[in-house]
């Protein structure tokens, strides 16, 4: 284990710089976490072996992914109505560009820019109401014949807070299956059609292989009774086919609030187009229970049909985002000290329902994994064997993610002195706190190339994994031979490919003798974010009286800390100071890898793992709200956090142990 180097936060950038050549005279920097094609020795003896095998140089014949691509699978822009609402101008044009690392002016006439350009980016407006918004604000005929319309053209046109009103009403109003349906943008109208024309056109000119990429999607926006259900479907299409079939909404008669419906059409439009598509689940925390069902789903028994669509199409799951970070819940994992991160539990997206514990398991990613392990037994199917992403859900137009640059959850939650004394959205008696929403996350894909069909067939073997926006650059590998010495290579992705399988797959067989499987996880810092903490194996698994169990471990840490008698380690500590928006990097460490084996497996149980890497604590974006603008925060308002990766999970079943 490494200890992270005595660096002050305005030294880090020329300390890192020297850090990067000092890696490349070692052999060290990146190259510990890219790949190369054969298999890896270390033997010593083998330099005198007549004949070699593999070139001279580890870099040749690579065939695996060499560095993790960054994006945002789930942005909004005017064009959704709730987004245009609270105030919103940008459109997806402004999008790719400013993901692509150009500056631009934000809603609210901010100049904003990346710290990084993104290498990919899914502008994933609302399907329901295409095309309103603007209607809308300007005054078409049809909106200002209705009363509601009246009114909330009135409101956003005010803009300011009486738009986030408007928005917290139309929401509402969607939410409750109470939109006027003179106002609705349906499929098969003019305004609707050429509102996806647009979307898409948006994204063939952004889309640039090998550098950038623009997908095309859409976020179908199911709602039921203000329960979240909303779900990201991404195309790994061009123009052509995407423009065959419009979007599926969640409007009926010719839309359903019911995933199921959603699965069919995903099935027509590959059907009639020959194309792909993938869904992506919104975070769960906003659904009231009904994200993961067990038993019952509208209605009906769940049964192998459902597990297999659910499998076959949501590969995917959004772990972390604005509106709260879903991999954990206190009241689920009492034992895991760092589970209560960016907790929404209020109830759901529209407060029409308060939270009620029972509902929490069916919500939570680390749950949903448990519960898939049970209905495969029962099923012989696991709906829930998803893997990782974040992204921002950002109704802004700005994919920023990063602490220091967080512009809110929409426009009207933009940087501003009281942005923390309004609130983020008010429904009724029930409001979300203007300090609550988190400057989260990043969908980290390791792909072979920057392409739509690169990034799109990583998603759908689940070799991705979710950040809360700090770039951590994490590696996680399962199999039955990895070594305590296999930590020490400074390319453990070769032997990772090698010996193993990559985050999102399933453990082969195990060879004779084996007893365990073992795992080489592998972290290194972002460049402008705090150093690493530790890196946890989460183990979730299925025992013989069909009881869920799951423990977190953890596996390589900085610095000497020892765990205690009952096995915790102590805290890295805190360096940040809050007043100044800064911390050091004096605790920590720059990278960490091990080798762990599970200690307690059992081949005749089910069970999923996956790696957590966690930072030491920075200031949150709250502090540096604060700094910038002079303001002294209450001592309710969260100042520091703890940023951190989860990885695609790698499973093991006893049928193929």
């Amino acid at each position: 284990m490494k200890t992270g180097h005595h660096s002050s936060r305005h030294s880090i950038y020329r300390k890192t710089r020297l850090s990067i050549l000092m890696g490349l005279t070692l052999g060290i920097s990146h190259s510990a976490f890219s790949s190369g094609g054969g298999i890896v020795t270390d033997d010593a003896s083998s330099l005198s072996r007549p004949e070699k095998t593999e070139p001279y140089s580890p870099y040749a014949q690579r065939n695996f992914p060499d560095r993790p691509l960054w994006g945002d699978t789930h942005l909004h822009t005017a064009i959704s109505f709730d987004a245009g609402a609270f105030g919103a101008t940008l459109l997806p044009p402004d999008a790719y560009r400013f993901a692509k690392g150009e500056e631009v002016v934000s809603s609210t006439g901010q100049p904003v820019r990346l710290s990084r350009p993104l290498d990919f980016l899914v502008v994933a407006d609302h399907s329901d109401n295409m095309g309103f918004f603007p209607d809308l604000q300007s005054g078409a005929p049809y909106v200002m014949v209705s009363e509601k319309g009246r009114r909330w053209n009135k409101m956003v046109n005010a803009g300011g807070q009486e738009g986030v009103k408007a928005a917290g009403e139309l929401i509402a109003a969607f939410s409750q299956d109470k939109f006027p349906k003179e106002l609705a943008s349906l499929p098969g109208t003019s305004v609707y059609r050429n509102t996806w024309d647009s979307i898409i056109k948006a994204a063939e000119e952004a889309n640039d292989p090998g550098r950038f990429t623009a997908f095309i999607g859409y976020e179908w926006t199911s709602l039921v009774k203000g329960n979240n259900l909303h779900r990201v479907v991404i195309y790994r299409d061009d123009a052509d086919r995407a423009k065959l079939l419009e979007p599926f909404t969640a409007t009926p008669p010719l839309g359903s609030t019911n995933p199921v419906d959603l699965w069919k059409w995903m099935d027509r439009y590959e059907a009639k187009t020959a194309g792909q598509v993938l869904a992506i689940a919104h975070n769960g925390n906003l659904s009231n229970g009904i994200m993961f069902p067990e038993t019952k789903a509208f209605g009906k028994k769940i049964g192998k049909e459902y597990a297999e669509a659910r499998a076959l199409r949501e590969r995917l799951y959004e772990v972390t985002q604005i509106k709260g970070d879903g991999e954990t819940h206190p009241f689920l994992s009492k034992n895991d000290e760092f589970a209560d991160y960016g907790t929404w539990d209020q109830g759901n997206l529209d407060l029409s329902e308060l939270k009620q514990k029972q509902m929490l398991q069916h919500e939570y990613a680390r749950s949903a994994l448990k519960l898939g392990l049970r209905m495969e037994k029962n099923l012989g199917t696991n709906p829930y064997k998803f893997g990782l992403i974040g992204s921002t859900d950002s109704h802004t137009g700005l994919a920023t993610a990063q602490e220091d640059n967080f512009f809110g959850k929409h426009s009207g939650g933009e940087p501003d002195k009281d942005r923390y004394k309004h609130p983020m959205a008010k429904m009724g008696e029930h409001e979300y706190t203007g300090y609550s929403p988190l400057a989260s996350g990043y969908a980290a894909v390791w792909a072979a190339e920057n392409t739509r069909a690169s990034i799109f067939d990583a998603m759908q073997r689940k070799e991705t994994y979710a950040t809360t926006g700090s770039r951590i650059t994490v590696r996680f590998f399962g199999g039955w031979e990895f070594e305590k010495t296999n930590a020490d290579s400074r390319i453990p992705a070769r032997i990772g490919y090698a010996k193993g399988v990559p985050m999102g797959g399933d453990l082969p067989a195990a060879p004779e003798g084996k007893k365990a499987p073992t795992f080489l996880v592998a972290a290194m810092k972002d460049a402008l974010s705090g150093n690493l903490d530790r890196i946890q194996i989460v183990k979730g698994w299925l025992d013989s009286n069909n009881e869920l169990h799951e423990k977190v471990y953890d596996v390589v840490w900085s610095g000497d800390r020892k765990p205690d008698a009952k096995g915790k380690l102590p805290s890295v500590g805190n360096t940040v100071d809050v007043a100044r928006a800064t911390w050091s990097n004096s605790i920590g460490a720059p990278e960490l890898v091990a080798v762990w084996q599970d200690p307690d497996f059992d081949a005749g149980q089910s069970a999923f793992y996956y790696a957590r890497a966690i930072e030491i604590p920075t200031p949150r974006w709250t502090a540096y709200e604060a700094r910038y603008y002079q303001i002294n925060m209450p001592k309710e308002v969260p100042m520091t956090t703890t940023e951190r990766a989860y990885t695609s999970p790698i499973w093991y079943t006893p049928e193929k142990g």
